[in-house]
Parts: C-alpha cells; sequence; structure tokens
C-alpha cells in the first residue's frame, strides 16, 4: 500500500471529515496547520459564490502559514462534493475547484467519471466515500484515487457494516489510497484503523467539540457529556439511516423511544435537521472537553505514540 506524496507527510495520519454546517474555513484552516487534512463541503458555502471566497481564504492563510513555518507546513485540505444528481450545484462548485486547483476532492453519494476527471486535470486527487464493498468497486471502476469506508458507528449517514469486515473485503482488491470512518476518537483507534489495512483515519465527531467548530455551545458540551450509549441509529429525521445524538432529539420535543415514520416527521416547532437534532459518531466516549483543534490533535498524536509504544513499534 502505497500513498500519493499529497499524503505522504501528514503529522497524523487523519482526514477531518467534512461536515455540513459544522466545517468552514476557521476549521479547516486550523486542521491543516496541525498537520493533518482539513475538508469541507462545497454546499457549506452559500451562497455559491462564497465559495471561490472561502477557498480563497483557505490557501491564502494556508500559505503564510507554510512561509512563516518551512520546517512544517500546512496539510492539504479536501473539499466535498456531492455528486448525485440533484446537486445543481456540481458544476459551477467542481469549476471553481478546478480553477483553483483544490488539492484533494471528497466525492459522496453516486460515482461520476468527470468529477474524478476534473481532479486529474490539474494533478488534484479524488477520494469517494463508501458503505459497502460494492459501491467501492463502482466507484474505483469510474476512477477514483481513493476510498473512504464509512463503518458502522461513524456519525451522519453511517453505514451498517463492521469496520473490520469492510477494511477486509476492500483490501482484498483494492491496493490503493484507504481511508476509514467510525467511532475514532482517539490516537489508539487510529493505529488500529491502521493495523486493520487503512492507510488513513476519518474523523469528525471529535471535531465538533472543537473551539473552530461552526457548532452552538450546547451542541458541543452535549458531545462532551454523552457516549456511545447516547447515539441513535435511525430513519426518522431524513429518511436515510443516520447517528444522531439522543439528547438532541428530546430538545427538539422529540421521543427517542416513539420516533415518527420519516415520511410523516414534522418537528412543528420550527426545529430542523442537522441544525437541531444533531449527529454524532459512537466515538465520542472520548471527548472530554471542548478544545482548540490544535490541543486535540496533540492529544490524538501523544496517544497515537502511546499506542505504537505499547505494541513495540518504533517512533
Amino acid at each position: 500500500m502505497s500513498l500519493p506524496p499529497i499524503l505522504q507527510s501528514l503529522r497524523l495520519p487523519v482526514i477531518g471529515s467534512p461536515m455540513f454546517i459544522i466545517s468552514t474555513p476557521d476549521l479547516v484552516i486550523a486542521q491543516c496547520k496541525a498537520g493533518i487534512v482539513g475538508s469541507f463541503p462545497a454546499l457549506n458555502a452559500r451562497p455559491a459564490h462564497v465559495l471561490e471566497e472561502w477557498l480563497i481564504r483557505i490557501q491564502g492563510e494556508l500559505g503564510e502559514h507554510n512561509a512563516r513555518h518551512p520546517d512544517r507546513p500546512a496539510a492539504p485540505f479536501a473539499v466535498n462534493q456531492i455528486v448525485h444528481k440533484s446537486n445543481e450545484r456540481l458544476h459551477a462548485d467542481l469549476e471553481m475547484c478546478v480553477k483553483h486547483k483544490v488539492p484533494i476532492l471528497i466525492t459522496s453519494l453516486g460515482a461520476r467519471p468527470e468529477v474524478n476527471e476534473a481532479a486529474h486535470s490539474y494533478g488534484g486527487i479524488t477520494l469517494h466515500d463508501v458503505i459497502t464493498n460494492e459501491f467501492a468497486r463502482k466507484a474505483i471502476e469510474k476512477g477514483a484515487d481513493g476510498l473512504i469506508a464509512v463503518a458502522a458507528g461513524a456519525g451522519g449517514h453511517a453505514g451498517t457494516i463492521s469496520p473490520f469486515a469492510l477494511i477486509q473485503e476492500i483490501r482484498g482488491w483494492f491496493d490503493g489510497p484507504l481511508a476509514l470512518s467510525g467511532a475514532i476518537a482517539n490516537g489508539g483507534a487510529i493505529l488500529a484503523a491502521q493495523a486493520m489495512g487503512a492507510d488513513l483515519a476519518y474523523i469528525g465527531s471529535a471535531f465538533i467539540a472543537t473551539e473552530e467548530a461552526n457548532a452552538v455551545a450546547d451542541y458541543k458540551q452535549m458531545l462532551v457529556e454523552s457516549g456511545a450509549s447516547d447515539i441513535l441509529y435511525t430513519n426518522a429525521i431524513t429518511g436515510i439511516h443516520g447517528n444522531y445524538l439522543r439528547p438532541s432529539l428530546v430538545r427538539a420535543g422529540l421521543d427517542p423511544a416513539h420516533l415518527p415514520d420519516p415520511q410523516a416527521m414534522d418537528f412543528g416547532n420550527g426545529k430542523k435537521a442537522w441544525k437541531d437534532v444533531w449527529g454524532s459518531g459512537q466515538g465520542i466516549g472520548a471527548v472530554k472537553a471542548v478544545v482548540p483543534v490544535s490541543a486535540l490533535v496533540e492529544r490524538l498524536t501523544v496517544e497515537y505514540a502511546a499506542a505504537r509504544a505499547r505494541l513495540g513499534m518504533s517512533a
């Protein structure tokens, strides 16, 4: 297994996952400066013209950081593109990413050869997120450079397959870049992902409880106070199964034990999915406080080194 050059010099083998509403330039820049890949969904930039403003800001601040700190340059950043045909912004957003030569595109909800070709036209790479081995094969057949295996326990619209099984099946035929998503929130879990065969860990929920994340204070504090047993996997919120914080359902006036059919879901009180019903993965038991991104990455780095030491691995 070998990673493309752009992913070989990370401080930690980690990609900060792109999160709806949560991921904005503040979070992405902090993640990249800390030495991990930062990312955001293109659709977070609203209205559409804001996307270029974000790209200019991110590239500018990372460039300034690199000029000041040539000994520890920032990690690359990524933009998540929803490639489903319902995304009316895809063509324009993709053109903007090509114009600014975004280093990494993370694609979701369908595999589109033209998106991969667009990234390759300027030397970028694409990573496609999948929840099954079958979807993984289709993504690679259509030109994706690498995969993100979204396993059981991940935040948001997670899969249901054990990370052990999903990584095992994909590695049975694919030797390219592979990241693992699903309840990863400490350094030991990062090393475990690599031990299973992944190259990188894909971490989202732990970064919601950071100062730079675009989340309200109550959301961040709820992550600190919650654990795996507080996560509910349901399709009642959006019609697609996902992992959500039970306390946020209660806060939004819903009974987690008696959720209505997704077709009949009506909050009826101005509440909205994602904005008021909060997604989270199962790994949040490791989240003990709201901290700056730099502090979280430092904790993960120390834990990762300790895990390697426990196994007698060199630094």
